[in-house]
């Protein structure tokens, strides 16, 4: 991953689901959980997202706001959002160039075959815009509680 914690957060401004728009500049002045996944209704994406989902009171009282950001088109988001009763944005990078400033578009290997995807990441951005805290290649499990945490303790 080429970001750190301490740097500004690239700036974008992406398609999102229930057709809105998500501005991480629209966003300043809040804490904003954003986390990069490979794929709608998929097991992992979905466990994650429904965590996330479920603990959205708690995130919204600790003044954080939650973005899931994968290359999936918006209606796929339209559906996955639908389908699990998901109540926060899902924005689309079809053409990957936020996965990219991000650096989460990166190589992969299954059964021996490589190819490019999104490496499951979260990023915590604090008031400002800068990066508060980086998980990269996250494993699902307890993984949005360990989020949670971090964005509380953050002024």
């Amino acid at each position: 991953m080429s970001l750190s914690e301490g740097d500004f957060a690239p700036d974008f401004d992406l398609p999102a689901s229930a057709g809105g728009r998500v501005a991480l500049s629209a966003l300043k002045g809040h804490k904003v959980v954003l986390y990069f996944y490979p794929k709608d209704d998929t097991s992992g994406c979905t466990l994650e997202a429904q965590d996330f989902n479920g603990l959205l009171p708690a995130f919204a009282e600790a003044g954080a706001r939650i973005v899931g950001v994968s290359p999936d088109p918006v209606k796929s988001h339209d559906k996955f959002c639908s389908k699990y009763g998901l109540t926060f944005p899902l924005a689309s990078d079809e053409d990957k160039g936020v996965l990219q400033a991000y650096g989460v578009w990166v190589e992969k290997s299954m059964y021996g075959r490589k190819y490019m995807g999104v490496e499951r990441t979260t990023v915590l951005v604090d008031r400002e815009g800068r990066i508060a805290k980086l998980w990269p290649k996250v494993k699902v499990p307890g993984h949005a509680e360990a989020v949670l945490e971090a964005a509380r303790a953050l002024p």
